[in-house]
């Protein structure tokens, strides 16, 4: 089995953050890229990412650097963890300083916008084709916020080489976190990145005060719509019942640290989304991804009435309670049926 002592992690927002302080915590050397200066200045000086991920103390031996080339040095494996939209100029910048054999694992959970491709299409275009077999996802219920405070949790690990899963499941795995393995690279993305906009969508439901029954059945329909587009574009249906499927989405869906389910309770309440997205220093990867699952849902041919009428609030300036209506009075169909 491969040994990980030393990681890199690229990315230095809250989840990002999160799992260097986990794993430097565990005993790992970590180096931690950050775009932002005053991050990088604020970790090292500071031990604290007050940007991203105030008020967590984070431990000395967590370096944080500009430079991609000292993040990348000597590592045996990279976490990829920098939002989708700005996914492809970094991995531009990584791939001539890459080793041929680095594994490199996504815990991005969005999709490119303009290509509709998951993180790791994303990378099979940009880094060189040694590396492809290497590509790995991370992904399950995991609030930043808890992880970085010890707060047990599960996720699950993909990729296409069972031992080289098996060096970093056990290179993550603590008595706090808990890392279950996997080889379903699409459904784990899938998962990850749809659950976003179903929470957008739970969000409105609670911001138009609709109730718990209102919430539980959008979530269940929404998770549906997961299984149909991630069967339609060759995930393992299971996959959607797993921790990235529907334990990642319940968590999204419903609880209180969630960016998503925020914007979208805001939306609900009337905000308008260029206010809500300008009040927040994170992203929220479902306004984006949002579009990008109208797009895949059209290109093989899918129906996802969620997605469809999320986006209608976003882009078309579609009133929530006139999408929620909308939904409601679709015509009867079979519980298992196509929509």
């Amino acid at each position: 089995m491969q040994t990980v002592n030393r990681i890199g992690v690229i990315g230095a927002g809250a989840w990002g953050t999160a799992l260097a302080k986990h794993m430097a915590e565990k005993g790992l050397h970590v180096r931690l890229w950050a775009y932002e200066r005053n991050v990088v200045d604020a970790i090292n000086q500071t031990h604290e990412n007050r940007v991203f991920l105030p008020g967590v103390t984070l431990p000395p031996s967590l370096t944080a650097t500009n430079s991609l080339v000292q993040a990348v040095s000597d590592c045996d494996g990279l976490l990829f963890v920098v939002p989708s939209h700005v996914s492809r100029l970094v991995l531009q910048q990584l791939a001539p300083i890459l080793s041929p054999s680095m594994p490199v694992i996504s815990a991005t959970k969005g999709v490119e916008e303009e290509t509709f491709k998951l993180m790791t299409q994303v990378m099979q275009d940009v880094l060189p084709a040694t590396l492809h077999p290497k590509l790995m996802v991370l992904s399950g219920p995991s609030f930043a916020a808890e992880v970085s405070q010890g707060q047990p949790t599960a996720l699950c690990l993909a990729g296409q080489e069972a031992p080289l899963v098996s060096a970093f499941q056990a290179a993550l795995m603590t008595p706090a976190l808990r890392v279950y393995a996997d080889s379903d690279m699409i459904g784990v993305q899938l998962g990850g990145a749809l659950k976003n906009v179903m929470a957008l969508a739970a969000g409105v439901v609670d911001g138009l005060g609709l109730g718990h029954n209102a919430r539980a059945a959008l979530i269940t329909r929404g998770l549906a719509e997961m299984v149909r587009l991630g069967t339609a574009m060759g995930a393992d249906a299971r996959t959607f019942y797993g921790l990235s499927g529907v334990g990642d989405l319940v968590l999204t869906c419903t609880g209180a640290l969630s960016r998503n389910h925020t914007v979208g309770v805001r939306l609900g309440k009337g905000e308008r989304l260029e206010m809500i997205l300008g009040s927040m220093q994170a992203v929220a990867e479902g306004v984006r991804t949002a579009r990008a699952a109208s797009g895949l849902a059209h290109r093989h041919g899918v129906e996802m009435p969620i997605v469809r009428e999320i986006n209608a609030v976003l882009f078309e300036d579609k009133s929530c309670r006139k999408a929620v209506t909308d939904l409601m009075e679709r015509d009867a169909k079979p519980e298992k049926g196509q929509a």
